[in-house]
């Protein structure tokens, strides 16, 4: 395993942005206290007052700027992505994009470029939880030598509207119901499945969103995509259409809905907590770089609109080509100045890259860069270190609240003479961006393009392409969501909206929140793509969490052997007991608990290794045992049982087959072990 503070120590060395933030970080640590304007403090525990029980008096200076600082330690949360957790890294080019784009990072095969990466959950406000059913957030800023570069995308592909006309109408119908402010971070309610219903173009996201993929295992466990159709613009002028891809290198995985809502109770911070200890501990989180392409002379050839957001492009027909890889290697060392205050925003591009006339992009254009200057506090918003490019920065802008350059000079226009016109432009040659040279023409009209209008045969593309347990959990989903909506009629118009996609599906939907059958017929799409399917991702035990319940007088050999080669393939054990301490043997090895039946849940482990042993309450340590393995059970999840374990194993509900793994009579007990836990769910497991 990787040393985390070894690695600290490289990243702070090779990584330009780092060092800049280093510039700005204060320790307080074995200082005095001081007041803001810097003048030491005497007394830091009570008010200035006339008399010890006397009226407290308004020249207590400190007391003044201690509360005033304090009532506004809060900026406005973000509208949409509030909850959200961040990383520094850096990115490597693997091989040369020039042919495709003037964009210097994407240059020098081996060229690194520092990144900071920010994951969210859309629908939530900021104290809400990591697991709730909703797309993520999987925004990028990459702090390149031409400026900063940010790749604003989710871990779906598409999204629910095609224009962001109606942005702020399906936040509405998303956010908690305005008369009672519920539910929260959650789209399970009538004002959202309205919307659904009643704006078709959503047929295609929802169907993701109705899926695994809005509730992941980990941030370092989904894709992430740039969702909008870009441009790449090479040094002779030619632009290709793009869209980018983020693969993790440890596959997509997710929760089970049952397992993500008792996650929410048991630790709100799942995947926050996730994230940082995995990076603390040298697990770092990476995700390999692949882009799409499309030649400007091909972008009408297709069935579907390459400008339409609600679409994908399927990767079976254009593969997506890896350029490079994502590493983030180094924790915030304040969430608050690094993530909380980072702005990103689609429109911060360099030379090589472009926008295209997606009318859902056009809108976040303006709406990104308007809320950032609410949220911070004004225009000066790019000085706050975290946003601060690594490259030199100068123009004629000036003033403004929280203001922290110094310019000097008389001059602050163009042109001019006094200052022999600079800052000045630069050419493209030189570096300038210059924007792509579109012909466009048309009549001025607020309408939708006809090749947007095709609502359904993506969708049912994604259903086709699902495993038959991936089709039963989006079924599950649609029954519970539509289930907790109170209007019969929304519950109706849903299930026949969705006849659209497929008819067996929706009538079991129909089925099961208690509205007629749908009319209406599916669209004519046979077609699949592979790539959509979860069931077809890398899996590997590396930094999967093991909860092992054990007491006094375990087997020594067996445990120890079974541990150690857990940690051969980076997978992580956390002991579980009656009490924290130690636990001892039969042949005197002690071993140290980590976490006791009442302090963690076997919803928060990837696996169980059943241990069995003594306790000085043996009656609750047997129950207790046998509650984490009904629980594991009933999610799909591995359960391996050392010998000692066989009848703490036997008085649960759990049955042999599929994902357990005996260690009586089995020499090869601990491979057989890490092949069940690299499998990680067992999904023709019989639970019932």
């Amino acid at each position: 395993m990787k040393d985390g503070s070894a690695n600290e120590n490289i990243n702070r060395k090779q990584n330009r942005k780092i060092q800049q933030l280093d510039q700005f970080k204060v320790d307080n640590k074995g200082k005095k206290l001081t007041t803001n304007q810097g003048v030491k403090v005497s007394n830091d525990e009570e008010s200035l007052k006339a008399g010890v029980r006397g009226p407290t008096l308004m020249e207590g200076i400190h007391l003044k700027e201690k509360l005033m600082h304090f009532d506004r330690e809060r900026i406005p949360e973000r509208v949409v992505h509030a909850r959200g957790y961040a990383a520094h890294g850096e990115f490597e080019l693997y091989e040369s994009m020039k042919d495709y784009t003037t964009a210097d990072f994407l240059q020098k095969a081996g060229q690194k470029t520092p990144v900071f990466t920010r994951f969210s959950n859309v629908a939530g406000n900021l104290g809400s939880v990591d697991t709730a059913r909703d797309v993520r957030g999987f925004a990028v800023k990459f702090y390149t030598e031409e400026g900063n570069y940010d790749l604003v995308g989710n871990n779906i592909p598409v999204f629910f509207i095609q224009d962001s006309m109606k942005f702020p109408d399906l936040v509405h119908a998303v956010k908690p119901e305005p008369d009672t402010d519920m539910p929260q971070a959650a789209s399970a309610h009538d004002t959202f499945w309205d919307f659904i219903a009643n704006n078709q173009e959503s047929a295609h996201m929802v169907m993701w969103q109705m899926s695994d993929r809005t509730i992941p295992r980990s941030w370092r466990m989904m894709e992430g995509f740039g969702v909008h159709t870009f441009r790449l613009v090479n040094s002779e002028g030619k632009a290709t259409f793009v869209k980018f891809h983020w693969k993790p290198i440890l596959g997509v995985h997710s929760l089970v809905w049952d397992e993500a809502q008792k996650i929410a109770g048991k630790n709100p911070d799942f995947q926050r907590r996730d994230l940082w200890d995995c990076i603390d501990k040298g697990y770092f989180a990476e995700y390999e770089f692949g882009v799409q392409l499309i030649a400007e002379e091909d972008e009408f050839m297709f069935d579907f609109d390459i400008l339409d957001a609600t679409k994908l492009w399927p990767e079976e027909i254009v593969p997506v080509k890896i350029i490079g890889k994502m590493t983030l290697n180094q924790n915030v060392t304040n969430v608050f100045a690094e993530t909380e205050q980072a702005a990103f925003h689609p429109g911060n591009v360099v030379p090589g890259i472009d926008f295209t006339n997606d009318p859902l992009l056009q809108g976040r254009l303006l709406s990104y860069l308007d809320t950032q200057v609410y949220r911070l506090g004004g225009p000066n918003f790019t000085e706050i270190p975290i946003n601060r490019a690594v490259c030199p920065f100068h123009n004629n802008q000036r003033n403004g609240f929280n203001r922290q350059r110094i310019d000097v000079g008389k001059v602050s226009y163009h042109k001019n003479s006094l200052a022999d016109n600079t800052p000045s432009t630069s050419t493209a040659i030189e570096g300038g961006f210059v924007h792509y040279a579109e012909k466009v023409e048309g009549r001025i009209i607020q309408a939708r393009s006809e090749s947007f209008k095709d609502h359904f045969s993506q969708a049912r593309l994604f259903w086709n392409s699902m495993s038959p347990p991936e089709k039963q959990h989006i079924i599950n989903a649609f029954s519970f969501e539509v289930g907790k909506v109170n209007s019969i009629s929304v519950r109706q118009q849903v299930v026949d909206m969705f006849a659209n996609v497929d008819q067996e599906m929706a009538t079991l939907i129909a089925n099961n929140v208690g509205v007629n059958k749908p009319t209406g017929q599916q669209v004519n799409v046979t077609e699949s793509s592979p790539a959509l399917s979860q069931e077809n991702t890398p899996r590997y035990p590396y930094s999967l969490k093991v909860g092992i319940l054990i007491g006094d007088g375990f087997s020594d050999e067996e445990v120890k052997s079974t541990i150690e080669h857990l940690a051969k393939y980076g997978v992580w054990a956390y002991t579980i007991g009656e009490k924290l301490g130690t636990v001892t043997g039969k042949n005197g090895l002690e071993i140290h608990i980590n976490e006791t039946f009442m302090t963690t849940a076997p919803v928060l482990f990837d696996a169980l290794y059943v241990v069995g042993g003594n306790a000085a309450n043996q009656a609750k340590f047997n129950a207790d045992s046998v509650y984490f393995i009904n629980e594991a059970f009933r999610h799909y999840k591995p359960i391996g049982v050392a010998k000692t374990g066989n009848t703490i194993f036997t008085a649960s509900d759990a049955k042999k087959g599929p994902g357990i793994v005996l260690g009586e009579n089995n020499a090869t007990f601990s491979d057989d072990f890490i092949l069940a836990i690299t499998q990680q769910r067992f999904w023709e497991r019989d639970i019932y």
